[in-house]
């Protein structure tokens, strides 16, 4: 290697500090790039870091989120094939469950599981939930025979009218039809739960606005006192950008402890941070948001500890991008000297991004997923935009990635 070659690649270990720290008494080393991008050509590589790059650009991402969904509608080919080449590889494993099984195997020959999200959104009718509840089923089926998939994901307001959450969450009286609504979104909880705990499948219950959150726990938590007696088969998300969502968390351990079932909890920062903004301003409601990204961070990792300390009653998943949250649960697993594979220890990052955190978990032993959409482009768009206005708001995390990818195909070059 000349001396250019040479200044480069220490100049990219010295970047690499700036990121992870220098510490060699880490659990992990998330330095490992080589580990981290085993699985990527070095085409692939680059073509990360061009869209990542590219979503990095706030009036790019706002234009693509205004003309996309317009322009599928009226069936442009060549838009879902732009789509389809980009952001959509990025970040989805499929357009359904057989063509994402490809995908599935290669995250498992690296020793990661797969969570199966079905990318459906903004379903309106009765028939539209009841197919959307069959796909579901689906896919607890197919993750039954596929020793790769742990875990599928199900967002409710999939299955049940936005509308109706709002005014069950409100208190409202509800209508005859409404009762009766409300009542087939119980059936379709109940078929879905039932169906996870057949075959041995987590179902993982998204997180959504906290204006039918509350609707959204109360349903959940109904489903865990019945499916979680034994193991855990049904976990609820806290959103921790919330400042309401640590307490709760303790809550419902103890409700969990009184009634005999085993909390399950996946733990995130949150992913609608600007629309609560948006709507508390709108309605002139106090904030549920922390008032700094530090206090997320404080009670996020809060919550991870107090998981771990009652891991025997709670099954987590660390659902992070975050280094430092990821290094901390790892360690407190170390720490508390709990086997690394204990079925209520689970890391997971989105299929994507975290390649760094996913692989060099695995590498060392520990149980980590990737979160896997699947579904047409029509299916997940809604999921794709609101991955790209997340990305440019996170753009230290993103910038993070942009930096470890060429750090990577540097070191392949001077190979």
């Amino acid at each position: 290697m000349d001396g250019s070659g040479l200044n480069k690649l220490n100049k990219a270990k010295e970047m690499d500090k700036i990121a992870f720290g220098d510490d060699k008494k880490k659990s992990i080393d998330f330095n490992n790039l080589e580990v981290a991008f085993r699985g990527k050509s070095t085409q692939e590589l680059e073509q990360s870091r061009w869209l990542l790059r590219v979503l990095g650009k706030n009036w790019l991402v706002n234009l693509g989120a205004t003309f996309t969904p317009f322009l599928l509608r009226l069936n442009f080919q060549w838009v879902e094939n732009l789509i389809l080449k980009t952001i959509f590889k990025q970040f989805v494993g499929g357009t359904n469950l057989l063509n994402s099984q490809a995908t599935i195997e290669k995250l498992h020959s690296q020793n990661c599981f797969t969570v199966l999200d079905y990318g459906a959104e903004a379903k309106t009718t009765e028939k539209e939930y009841n197919t959307t509840t069959m796909e579901f089923t689906r896919a607890i089926e197919f993750g039954s025979t596929h020793e790769a998939v742990s875990i599928i994901t199900v967002k409710i307001s999939a299955i049940a009218r936005f509308e109706l959450l709002e005014k069950i969450q409100s208190d409202k009286k509800l209508s005859q039809e409404e009762n009766l609504e409300k009542q087939n979104i119980v059936k379709r909880l109940q078929s879905i739960c039932q169906k996870a705990e057949e075959k041995n499948i987590g179902v993982f219950f998204d997180a959504e606005e906290s204006w039918i959150q509350k609707a959204i726990d109360e349903m959940v938590l109904e489903m865990m006192a019945v499916y979680n007696k034994k193991s855990c088969i049904v976990y609820n998300t806290y959103q921790l950008y919330r400042n309401d969502k640590l307490e709760q968390l303790k809550s419902d351990f103890e409700t969990a402890k009184s009634k005999g079932y085993i909390l399950g909890a996946k733990l995130v920062r949150g992913a609608y941070l600007e629309k609560e903004a948006k709507y508390a301003k709108e309605k002139d409601l106090p904030s549920v948001i922390n008032p700094t990204k530090k206090a997320t961070d404080h009670e996020f990792d809060a919550a991870v500890q107090f998981c771990l300390d009652n891991y025997e009653h709670i099954a987590i998943c660390c659902g992070t991008h975050n280094l430092k949250s990821t290094q901390l649960m790892a360690e407190k697993i170390a720490e508390l000297k709990i086997d690394k594979n204990h079925p209520h220890l689970l890391f997971c990052q989105l299929y994507g991004m975290g390649d760094y955190l996913s692989f060099n978990l695995s590498h060392n032993g520990y149980k980590v997923a990737k979160y896997l959409p699947y579904g047409t482009v029509k299916e997940v768009i809604p999921y794709l935009i609101r991955r790209a206005r997340e990305n440019t708001s996170i753009q230290g995390e993103v910038g993070r990635e942009i930096q470890l990818v060429s750090t990577e195909l540097k070191r392949r070059k001077s190979k």
